[in-house]
């Protein structure tokens, strides 16, 4: 199968471009291990776009609506699926049903605009592609190369031991959904050629019982003090915490892998300790 991959260089681009040995990627050009067919997305640049085919596309990279619209134009009609990579944050409260679409947002985008946008973005790649359009809506994704400080934060925190301020309340709940079973469900998806839309998420925790986790993993004994509220790693205001748990049934039974929570924190510890 050939894939195109918007994006492909990042953390979770990297884990689905690792899985897709006939893959070709577009983007900047700024990694020169992932070495693919060099445009902007921000400035409009799709000149390489204008020849070759795929059999599919994986948009890793597309956050306005616009930017979708364009590449699409692009590729024209030499795209045979596209995965569209968007994020639960589309979703109203704690419903299944859909936000807003911000068809007009503006750089950066904000906890305010991300999630609108990304509706935006779903809307465009449905219009266009019909039955041959696939949504995949991640829940927060953590593992291995993470940039971002999420579970990583908390993996280093209890490997120290020790007395640990916790913001906020210890039972918030906590959904997180591994970077390496995201790329496999990317993949299966893409194989079997099934379109509609997939909530992505491992299994729920607490946050008080994922940091126990990771002491547990590293071998450390912590104590959990809890604090005022403020902003932190995982963290969330108790207003949001219905939107924080997700059913990812159908995806698993679409073939959605779960790794167990230790052994995606043990593997996040191994990275740090390496280095």
């Amino acid at each position: 199968m050939r894939v195109l991959i918007l994006g492909g260089t990042g953390f979770i681009g990297r884990a689905i471009a690792s899985l897709l040995p006939s893959r070709t990627l577009f983007n900047r050009g700024t990694d020169p291990s992932m070495p693919g067919l060099v445009g902007d997305r921000d400035t409009g640049d799709y000149a390489a776009l204008r020849t070759g085919s795929w059999d599919a596309v994986v948009d890793c990279s597309g956050y306005f609506p616009w930017q979708v619209s364009q590449a699409i134009d692009a590729l024209g009609t030499r795209a045979g699926r596209y995965l569209f990579l968007s994020s639960h944050a589309v979703f109203d409260g704690g419903s299944s049903s859909l936000r807003p679409a911000l068809w007009d947002a503006a750089p950066p985008l904000t906890n305010d605009t991300y999630g609108p946008s990304k509706v935006a973005c779903e809307r465009v790649v449905l219009d266009r592609f019909g039955d041959r359009a696939t949504i995949v809506r991640p829940c927060k994704v953590a593992g291995p190369g993470d940039n971002q400080e999420g579970l990583t934060h908390w993996v280093r925190e209890a490997a120290r031991g020790g007395e640990i301020e916790v913001p906020g309340s210890v039972s918030q709940p906590v959904q997180l959904v591994d970077s390496r079973d995201l790329a496999a469900f990317v993949a299966r998806l893409l194989t079997d050629d099934r379109g509609g839309a997939w909530t992505a998420a491992g299994d729920p925790t607490t946050l008080g019982s994922l940091i126990e986790t990771c002491a547990s993993v590293a071998g450390t004994t912590v104590t959990l003090k809890p604090v005022p509220f403020r902003r932190a790693p995982l963290v969330r205001p108790p207003s949001v915490w219905p939107t924080l748990n997700r059913d990812p049934a159908p995806a698993r039974a679409a073939g959605l892998p779960v790794t167990p929570l230790a052994t995606t924190i043990a593997d996040i510890l191994a990275e740090i300790r390496s280095q």
